[in-house]
C-alpha cells in the first residue's frame, strides 16, 4: 500500500473521530447544560422605578431658611359665624399643616355662609393660601372682593409651609374636635381636590405630581433606636397642656380612593443603596407659580387689596363691607383671642435649585421635596411632636445642616456613575 495514501486516510479519519477537539481518537465533549429558566422581572416595565438624578445635598449649597408657625387648632378649624356690629364675621382659619390641602373646601364652606345675605361686596381679612382663596371663591359666587392684610402672600406665614398634599396634619385633637368633623373634613378634603385638578398641567407647573420614596434600614414596623446626637426638643414658649403624637387627630382613610397608597419596591428594581423602600404618588404645591397664579386670578376678576393691620375685632365693623371672612392665620391666637390656636414651629432649608430631580423622599427623619423654586430639606426628628407648643420663628441652620448631611451620606453610598 502506498505508504502516502495510508497516512491521508488516517489523519481524514482521525479529523472524523475527533471533531471539534483537535485529538483523533479522544471522545466528544458532553453537551453545554441547558441554561437556568430567566427569572420574569418582580415589577411590570412601566412600574419600574426611572434613572433618577442624584440631589447635591451639601451644607454649602443652602440658600435660604424659612421658619413658619403652623396655624394648630386643637378643635379644628373655625368656620363659625357671629356678628359684630352690623357686620357679620365668617371664620375660616386654624387648619394646622393642613392649609394648602383644605384651602379650596374650606373657602367653599365659609363662602356659601358668606352668600346668605346675597352682599355684593365681601372683605376678606388676611392674603394668605386660605384667605386667597376665600377671596376667589367669593368673586366666582358673583361678589365684589377687598383683601386687607398687613402682607402679601410671598411674605405670608403660608410661603414658609411644607407645600405637599397633606390634608389631615395636625388638622385637631382627637379629644376636641366636633362631632361629626371626619365628616366635615371629608368634604373638604374633596371639594379642594376637586378645585386643586384645573390647575395640574399649567405653565410652570403650579401643582404637579410627583413620586415620593420612603427608605429605611429597618423592616416597616420596626422603630429605629433613639440617636444620642439629636439635640433634645426645647422646652415649649406657650402654655397649654401636654400633648402626645397619639392623640392628633387623622382622617386619611376617609380619601384613600383619591390617592395610591404606599407601595414596597422589590430589590431587583430599588435604585437607593436602602434595605427597604416604599413609592408613593402624592400632589406638590410650587408656591411661586401656584401664588402667582392665584393673584393674578384674583386681580383679573376685579379684586383689590388694602394693606393694613388690625388690632381689636371691632375694627371690623366699620369697613365699607359688611360681610367678612376672617382668615388671619395664626395670629387669631392673639388678635381674636381663641384660645384654642397653639403654635406648631416648622423649618424648611432650601438647597439651590434642580430641576432634574423630580421625586422626593423620606430617610431617617428628613424630607426632601425638589420644588421649582429650590429643594427643600425638612427635619422630621421628634415626630408630629416636633415644634409642637413653640412660638420661635426664629431660623436654627444647625437643624437644616445636620438634615442636609444625613441626605448627603445616603447619596455617598450610591455606586459611581459613568465619568
Amino acid at each position: 500500500m502506498d505508504r502516502r495514501h495510508l497516512l491521508k486516510n488516517s489523519l481524514a479519519l482521525g479529523g472524523v473521530l475527533g471533531l471539534g477537539n483537535g485529538l483523533g481518537g479522544c471522545a466528544a465533549t458532553p453537551p453545554a447544560p441547558a441554561p437556568a429558566p430567566i427569572k420574569p422581572p418582580s415589577t411590570q416595565w412601566m412600574d419600574r422605578p426611572p434613572l433618577l438624578a442624584p440631589i447635591r445635598a451639601h451644607t454649602d449649597r443652602i440658600f435660604d431658611i424659612k421658619v413658619c408657625l403652623r396655624p394648630f387648632r386643637t378643635k379644628g378649624p373655625n368656620l363659625d359665624v357671629e356678628h359684630i356690629g352690623d357686620a357679620m364675621i365668617v371664620h375660616n382659619y386654624g387648619h394646622g399643616g393642613s392649609g394648602w390641602s383644605l384651602s379650596w373646601g374650606s373657602a367653599d364652606m365659609a363662602v356659601q355662609k358668606a352668600m346668605s345675605t346675597s352682599p355684593r361686596q365681601i372683605a376678606v381679612v388676611g392674603s394668605g393660601i386660605i384667605g386667597l382663596t376665600s377671596a376667589i371663591t367669593a368673586q366666582r359666587a358673583g361678589a365684589q372682593v377687598t383683601i386687607y392684610t398687613r402682607e402679601l402672600l410671598p411674605r405670608t406665614r403660608s410661603v414658609r409651609a411644607n407645600g405637599a398634599w397633606t390634608p389631615s396634619s395636625r388638622i385637631a385633637l382627637e379629644s376636641e374636635a366636633p362631632t361629626n368633623f371626619g365628616e366635615t373634613w371629608e368634604q373638604m378634603a374633596r371639594m379642594s381636590w376637586k378645585n386643586l385638578r384645573p390647575y395640574v398641567g399649567m405653565r410652570g407647573n403650579p401643582i404637579t405630581f410627583f413620586d415620593h420614596y420612603y427608605l429605611s434600614d429597618l423592616p416597616e414596623g420596626q422603630a429605629a433606636p433613639p440617636n444620642p446626637d439629636l439635640p433634645p426638643l426645647p422646652p415649649p414658649t406657650w402654655t397649654g397642656a401636654p400633648v402626645r403624637n397619639a392623640d392628633f387627630a387623622h382622617y386619611d382613610e376617609r380619601i384613600r380612593d383619591l390617592t395610591p397608597r404606599t407601595q414596597p419596591l422589590p430589590d431587583d428594581v430599588n435604585p437607593f443603596p436602602a434595605k427597604y423602600v416604599r413609592r408613593a404618588t402624592s400632589l406638590l404645591f410650587n408656591f411661586t407659580e401656584y401664588g402667582h397664579i392665584l393673584t393674578s386670578q384674583f386681580f383679573a376678576a376685579g379684586g383689590k387689596i388694602v394693606m393694613r393691620d388690625f388690632h381689636s375685632p371691632s375694627e371690623l365693623a366699620h369697613l365699607p363691607e359688611k360681610v367678612v371672612i376672617n382668615c388671619p392665620g395664626f395670629a387669631a391666637r392673639d388678635w381674636w383671642k381663641d384660645k384654642a390656636m397653639m403654635p406648631v414651629r416648622g423649618q424648611t432649608g432650601w438647597l439651590i435649585p434642580q430641576p432634574e430631580v423630580q421625586y422626593g423622599l423620606t430617610y431617617r427623619s428628613v424630607q426632601v421635596l425638589s420644588k421649582s423654586d429650590g429643594v427643600m430639606v425638612i427635619a422630621l426628628e421628634h415626630g408630629d411632636m416636633k415644634g409642637y407648643n413653640n412660638s420661635d420663628e426664629s431660623p436654627n441652620r444647625a437643624e437644616s445642616e445636620r438634615a442636609v448631611r444625613v441626605i448627603e451620606e445616603l447619596y455617598s453610598r450610591f455606586p459611581a456613575g459613568p465619568v
